[in-house]
């Protein structure tokens, strides 16, 4: 384990921290449609890649608090962009589903996204684009640990 109280591990922590934040930043920026909070683009991501859940998994997911899910849920349903269904074993409980809509926005955004990464690759050299790309896993890794 790296001695992150100070030198250069805690440099660079430092480091990645300030840029991961930066980049991230920037990313928010690159969005499809103005009208949706962050958040609701990140309910929607989650949906996108656990497939349909209810809105107290969400919450969990989404480290937010139940009752937040669900005015977040209400207004991804008025826009069309989720519908709630009954959930199979609990008649009580209901299950959020993504609309084709929110699909095609979702993979809107990624291209928008993703162009503009790519612009941004585009000026490395080829040893620092080798870096960024045997570092990808491991940010992965760190971004759902």
């Amino acid at each position: 384990m790296p001695d992150l109280s100070h030198g250069d591990d805690a440099a660079a922590v430092n480091a990645l921290r300030s840029a991961v934040m930066r980049l991230s930043r920037r990313l928010k920026h690159q969005r499809v449609d103005e009208s949706l909070s962050p958040t609701e683009m990140s309910v929607l991501g989650t949906l996108a890649r656990c497939g349909r859940a209810t809105p107290g998994e969400l919450a969990r997911k989404e480290h937010v608090q139940p009752p937040s899910m669900t005015r977040i849920v209400a207004l991804l349903e008025a826009k069309g962009l989720v519908r709630l269904e009954p959930h199979p074993d609990d008649r009580r409980q209901k299950v959020v589903t993504q609309t084709e809509r929110a699909e095609a926005m979702l993979e809107e955004s990624r291209r928008k996204r993703n162009a503009f990464l790519a612009s941004l690759v585009g000026e490395l050299d080829d040893d620092e684009w080798a870096k960024l790309r045997a570092a990808a896993p491991v940010l992965e890794k760190l971004a759902h640990v």
